[in-house]
């Protein structure tokens, strides 16, 4: 069973920048992984995604320019890096792993994937 645990949460103000770590430790990420965020009271939404295939990204319009979604060599990590971050930022992060492979794309629904982190807060405010 696939475990993934989300790092990198925190504080900040706005403009600031955080940079969240998802990795399962034992395991190399030979999937197509996701980052979800959930606010208080609202439902959650796909905000990023990185295809297994050929790392093919896509980007919710929220955060396109600011966020940048990639995966390091060994495969064993992905990274969503956040800059100039808003308050309406502010949320439960998840990450979640997919064995959808779409050849040049990734999807961002959450019923496309199989396995899900805990979640890491991130606040935005000042």
């Amino acid at each position: 069973q696939l475990q993934l645990v989300e790092s990198g949460g925190g504080s900040v103000q706005p403009g600031g920048s955080l940079r969240l770590s998802c990795a399962a430790p034992g395991f190399t990420l030979d999937y197509t992984i996701g980052w979800f965020r959930q606010a208080p009271g609202k439902e959650r939404e796909g905000v990023s995604c990185i295809s297994i295939s050929d790392n093919s990204t896509n980007y919710d319009d929220s955060v396109k320019g600011r966020f940048t979604i990639s995966r390091n060599n060994a495969k064993d990590s992905v990274y969503l890096q956040m800059n100039s971050l808003k308050p309406e930022d502010t949320a439960v992060y998840y990450c979640a792993a997919s064995l959808l492979d779409l050849q040049g794309m990734c999807v961002m629904t959450s019923g496309a994937y199989d396995y899900w982190g805990q979640g890491t807060q991130v606040a935005v405010s000042s």
